[in-house]
């Protein structure tokens, strides 16, 4: 039981900041302590259980968000194999995930070949914009090793490919939104643009 609820743990971990996932777990604890969820779900009973909760969301007015995008990309990941594609993917997510860590940027998510971070929440900061820009030359410069060191394996345009960065600063509405597959969500101009 330990183990499972480690490795539930880690994974809420990975997808929701600290402070979401603190309201998350004081939502949730709460709501089980009202009525009991497991004589429910044994009876046959159980309910959405996310009806009824309060949302978790907040503007944050002073962020920077982050879309990379990966230049080439589909069509060179139209001649490989799907374990090369993942290899190309996973590892340069990981140096990324590294360097977000290091600078205190939060990974938003990513979507096939583009990575999405966000600065000024959920931490606020007032250097948001520099350690963004940073954060972007960093992950340029990382891309173009990359490519270079994973050329021999998984061919020679490997290393054709570049990263494309858009960056925008502005208020940012940001919350979760509750249902099968949870997540913590951006919105607004700031994101668009």
């Amino acid at each position: 039981v330990l183990r499972k609820a480690a490795q539930s743990n880690a994974i809420v971990s990975s997808l929701f900041p600290k402070n979401v996932r603190d309201q998350m777990m004081e939502a949730k604890g709460s709501e089980m302590a009202q009525n009991n969820r497991l004589k429910s779900f044994l009876k046959g009973d159980s309910k959405d259980e996310d009806v009824g909760l309060q949302p978790i969301a907040d503007l944050f007015p002073h962020c920077t968000v982050l879309f990379a995008d990966i230049s080439g990309f589909t069509a060179w990941s139209s001649t490989r194999e799907p374990a090369q594609v993942f290899i190309l993917l996973q590892t340069l997510y990981q140096a990324f995930d590294v360097i977000a860590r290091r600078r205190r940027v939060f990974k938003v998510e990513t979507i096939g070949d583009c990575y999405m971070a966000a600065t000024g929440l959920p931490e606020v900061r007032d250097d948001h914009t520099m350690v963004m820009a940073g954060f972007g030359r960093e992950c340029m410069i990382t891309m173009n090793q990359v490519v270079k060191d994973l050329e021999i394996e998984l061919g020679p345009d490997t290393a054709d490919l570049a990263m494309r960065f858009g960056i925008h600063s502005g208020p940012v509405p940001a919350g979760v939104l509750l249902g099968e597959q949870s997540g913590f969500q951006l919105f607004g101009d700031t994101v668009n643009t």
